[in-house]
């Protein structure tokens, strides 16, 4: 009963102080962790001691699996060097030059248990920088490259740490540690693989969605323990794993089951990286009191503590500096082909390195006999601390000081658009071929009708020019969940009347919330425009109609539909064709007057004709250029 009531007061800590840390705009890790300091010197608050294995076997597996799984294969491909400098490079980097300085400050400590330390503070916690982030928007590619860091650099670190434990206890030779380091990477990655090809062959034939759920639960657990067993690294394992089933989930998975699962990962990230937080900060009493009884002054223990954090912080930055000096001497004498990335992105990267759960957890690995043990634990907490509250807490100024380029909604919107039209041509195409003499022409227009609606749904989002206070899909949106509302209170009042069966209610319940989620959106209205809006490269597409340099024609209307107006219609957003500058609505408007003209002229390729845009679109070839 204590157990089940201690769980509960951290769960209903978190949910609490996560809210308050919102609704003020703060650093949620950071808040969380306060909360556990200050409740640690609290009498009565029971005393909650991290056990190694509890965090290592129980809780780093699922918060890595959860956060690989929502990662892009492709992506990391594309950034592997990048990754591979930080989460190798720099850990050992980090790794060797805070171990020589702890070795130096610390009397009597021997080299390996410094460089213990030292593997103990270099792994990064993606969590503090991922919410720095969102909060202030960064370039996608620098958020992928610092998450792509943190999940590579803890197996790094972590082997690391196995190989300086094992020179404390005796002697090791480098040749071994190369070799420990090479069959950890190896078994690693081949349990991982094993595992999640053989999570989706199974996951790919179950049909039980419950059954997929518990098993998507059990699988990083699995994979850690069996590359442990054969020597290899648990958390690499546990992150290969998570990046296959990611990126096999849409081809093997049902909708419902991707979407339970993706919910279910949400929600047990969120309370395990919130608690672990919390838990980091309850750690501080005991920790402050075996330093007191280890009988070292105080301010021989703020000297190191501040010397590790200071160290641990001017290595990444030393390290970035290094690297960007070296890529562009390289790109100077013509060994290096790819452009250099702008100062602005390293430094926010080398500034973007908050320590986090791995670090405190793998801090508690050091062995009982290691000298001065909790002084260095007592660094460990302060280096995880100091970073989030140094770091975290400057980050975001520097970002904007910075003014990098944040995500543009509207671009986003534009690369939604061109996605699902070319998911609707091919629909539409395989409709025609499947479709027999029998079906009724009825439901093939309604398939047609609905397959058309989404697409359009998506260009609406585009365009500011409007006459209409709304689009027609934000239009259909609003109406139909006013009319959900209607129907769910005439099913409450079926309920409580006792007029149908409830395995009968609950199926139309079910029903009505596929419906209801169906219409739900994260943003709600048009994006912002930031930029002027042009066809993102990875979208653009290429036929001669697009590639042809067009000569430049003068609108025939500024800012309206001509044919609508003489129609008496209103229209949505405008195209102007390239080839005579006729200004026509879209095909979200009534008129469809922009497609009309393309059939009645066959003039290929219109542009958008609203405020700030630029993309463009073939008709015959049906691309976005």
């Amino acid at each position: 009963m204590e157990i089940a009531a201690q769980f509960v007061a951290l769960v209903v800590a978190v949910l609490v102080f996560t809210a308050v840390a919102r609704r003020f705009d703060w650093s949620e890790p950071l808040c969380l962790i306060t909360v556990g300091v200050v409740a640690s010197f609290v009498p009565g608050v029971p005393d909650y001691r991290l056990s190694p294995e509890v965090v290592l076997v129980g809780l780093l597996p699922p918060l890595l699996y959860s956060a690989a799984i929502q990662t892009s294969l492709l992506d990391y491909r594309k950034l592997r060097g990048p990754i591979a400098l930080l989460s190798v490079g720099l850990v050992i980097f980090t790794t060797v030059v805070v171990g020589l300085v702890v070795w130096a400050v610390v009397p009597g400590l021997p080299l390996a248990a410094g460089i213990a330390l030292g593997a103990v503070v270099a792994p990064t916690d993606a969590v503090a920088a991922s919410a720095v982030a969102q909060r202030v928007g960064m370039p996608r590619k620098l958020i992928r490259l610092i998450e792509g860091e943190s999940l590579f650099n803890d197996a790094t670190a972590l082997v690391a740490l196995r190989t300086a434990i094992a020179a404390i206890a005796g002697s090791i030779t480098i040749l071994q540690v190369g070799v420990d380091f090479l069959l950890a990477v190896a078994g690693g990655v081949i349990a991982g693989a094993l595992i999640g090809f053989a999570a989706s062959y199974v996951r790919q034939r179950l049909t039980d969605l419950v059954s997929d759920t518990a098993l998507s639960f059990a699988v990083p657990f699995v994979a850690y323990l069996l590359a442990e067993v054969v020597h290899g690294s648990g958390v690499l394992a546990v992150i290969v794993t998570g990046i296959i089933l990611g990126h096999k989930s849409p081809a093997i998975l049902s909708g419902s089951a991707r979407i339970a699962s993706q919910h279910n990962w949400q929600t047990i990230q969120f309370l395990l990286e919130n608690m672990v937080f919390l838990l980091i900060g309850l750690q501080l009493r005991w920790i402050v009191q075996a330093v007191v009884d280890s009988g070292v002054s105080v301010a021989m223990v703020i000297g190191i503590c501040l010397a590790v954090l200071v160290t641990t912080i001017l290595s990444r930055i030393l390290w970035m500096i290094g690297i960007g000096m070296i890529k562009r001497v390289m790109r100077r004498f013509g060994l290096r082909k790819r452009s250099v990335w702008p100062w602005t992105y390293s430094a926010v990267l080398a500034w973007a390195g908050m320590r986090g759960v791995v670090t405190l957890a793998a801090a508690f690995i050091l062995p009982p006999d290691t000298p001065q043990r909790p002084v260095l634990l007592l660094a460990a907490f302060v280096v995880v601390a100091g970073t989030l509250l140094v770091q975290g807490m400057t980050l975001p100024g520097l970002i904007r000081r910075l003014r990098l380029p944040t995500p543009d909604p509207a671009e986003d919107a534009l690369q939604e658009a061109a996605v699902l039209n070319d998911m609707t041509r091919v629909a539409l195409e395989k409709l025609e071929e499947i479709r027999g003499p029998n079906d009724p022409e009825e439901v093939v227009r309604r398939l047609r009708d609905r397959l058309r609606d989404r697409s359009d749904s998506a260009w609406e989002q585009l365009g500011r020019r409007s006459p209409l206070p709304e689009t027609p899909s934000d239009t259909y949106r609003r109406l139909r969940l006013e009319l959900l509302q209607v129907e769910r209170e005439e099913f409450l009042r079926a309920r409580d009347s006792g007029s149908a069966d409830d395995t009968v209610l609950r199926r139309v319940l079910a029903r009505l919330d596929i419906e209801e989620s169906m219409l739900d959106r994260e943003d709600d209205g048009q994006p912002e425009m930031t930029r002027e809006l042009h066809t993102p490269v990875a979208t653009a597409g290429s036929c001669k109609h697009l590639d042809h340099r067009w000569k430049d024609v003068e609108a025939n209307s500024p800012d309206r539909c001509e044919a609508c107006v003489e129609e008496g219609i209103s229209w949505v957003h405008l195209r102007m064709c390239l080839k005579c500058g006729n200004v026509a609505c879209c095909d979200s408007s009534p008129g469809n007057h922009a497609t009309k003209h393309f059939h009645d002229t066959r003039h290929p390729v219109m542009r958008s004709a609203e405020p700030g845009e630029t993309w463009r679109w073939c008709y015959v070839d049906q691309q976005l250029g």
